[in-house]
């Protein structure tokens, strides 16, 4: 039986195995990389502005199927994007993205890149 769940995952793990916007970027408004000590997980993102919108964004990163995909996600989710909408950003939107609920051990590795991109904003 295929729930939604299973769905969800799946989902996870094509994001993993192929995960969107991978690489970097030159001369990009933000530059910033994370480390999960908990885990070892890396994120590093790029972005690039037109005006106060996101117009490009990639990351590179290695780690787990979870911290990975949501990289993957959230590049995806915030093209086109404000900065002031980047900050608002909270850990429900990612766990809205992933689908399911992560567990406490699992938390960090979802929350990386966007702990990444704000951290990353604050530096501008």
């Amino acid at each position: 039986m295929n729930t939604d769940l299973d769905m969800y995952r799946e989902n996870i793990l094509d994001h993993y195995r192929e995960p969107h916007n991978v690489g970097s970027l030159t001369d990009a408004a933000v530059h910033h990389k994370e480390l999960n000590p908990s885990c070892g997980d890396t994120v590093e993102i790029f972005i690039k502005f037109d005006g106060d919108r996101v117009s490009e964004v990639s990351f590179i990163g290695q780690g787990c199927a979870i911290s990975q995909a949501a990289a993957s996600l959230l590049t995806d989710h915030i093209k086109g994007m404000s900065t002031a909408e980047l900050t608002a950003l909270t850990q429900q939107d990612i766990f809205d993205l992933l689908g399911f609920p992560v567990g406490m051990t699992r938390l960090r590795c979802a929350l990386l890149g966007l702990k990444t991109v704000q951290v990353g904003l604050q530096k501008i």
